[in-house]
């Protein structure tokens, strides 16, 4: 990866929120779920996810995630993707969610 400075990571938005709706996606390229994000202040925000692998359905319902908030929408298929759910690539190439260690209010801002 490039190095970038630290003006370039300040353009980054990156705010924590609850997902409070879970769908399937079927109509995704690759195995997906359709997230609804509560960000606080910045409302409920859409975002798809390929967590498929590690969680079922209900799993990651109502836990907290990282979110990047400042990217312009992506349409994925009949989705308008609104935020980018952050996570980490495992050995096997499932995604774990990158989490809060203990819950925050909706919407803040990493520091």
């Amino acid at each position: 990866m490039p190095e970038i400075t630290w003006d370039d990571f300040e353009k980054v938005e990156i705010r924590v929120g609850t997902i409070v709706d879970i769908q399937d996606f079927p109509e995704a390229k690759k195995p997906a779920y359709k997230l609804w994000i509560d960000l606080g202040e910045l409302g409920v925000k859409k975002s798809s996810a390929q967590i498929t692998d590690l969680y079922s359905k209900g799993d990651p319902l109502l836990r907290q995630v990282l979110c990047v908030t400042n990217f312009h929408p992506r349409q994925i298929a009949n989705f308008s993707s609104e935020i980018l759910t952050t996570g980490f690539y495992s050995d096997d190439g499932s995604v774990v969610l990158a989490v809060p260690e203990r819950d925050i209010p909706n919407g803040t801002q990493l520091a």
